[in-house]
C-alpha cells in the first residue's frame, strides 16, 4: 500500500496502483489515471467505468465477456478503449479492485 496524489488528493493505492477505497474515486481521478496510461477519457470510457463500478458494488464477478454483453461496448470496442489489458486497465480507472480474472 502506498499514498499517491491523484487529481490533488492524497489517495491510498495498492502496489499495482489500484485504489484501496472505492469511495475515493471521482471522474477527475479517473481522468488523471487514464492520462498516466496514455488514454484520453471519452463519454464511452466513462460509461464503461460507471458500469464496472455498478457491477462491483453489486458484488458481481467482472469479466471481459460480461462487459462485452453490457450493451455499452462490444469486446472489440473494449480493447480499443483500453488497449493492452482492457479489464485490468478499465478496473484501475474505475477505482475498483483488480478482477481475479486478471493476472
Amino acid at each position: 500500500m502506498a499514498e499517491k496524489v491523484i487529481a490533488g488528493k492524497s489517495i491510498e493505492v495498492t502496489d499495482e496502483g489500484y485504489l484501496v477505497n472505492m469511495e475515493d474515486w471521482s471522474r477527475e481521478i479517473a481522468a488523471e489515471l487514464a492520462s498516466e496510461a496514455g488514454i484520453e477519457l471519452t463519454g464511452k470510457h466513462l460509461e464503461v467505468l460507471e458500469y464496472l463500478r455498478e457491477k462491483q458494488s453489486a458484488g458481481e464477478t467482472l469479466t471481459i465477456r460480461k462487459v462485452g454483453k453490457s450493451g455499452i461496448v462490444d469486446i472489440k470496442g473494449l480493447y480499443k478503449l483500453f488497449p493492452g489489458g482492457p479489464l485490468k486497465i478499465s478496473s484501475k480507472l474505475a477505482g475498483i479492485p483488480k478482477p481475479t480474472s486478471c493476472v
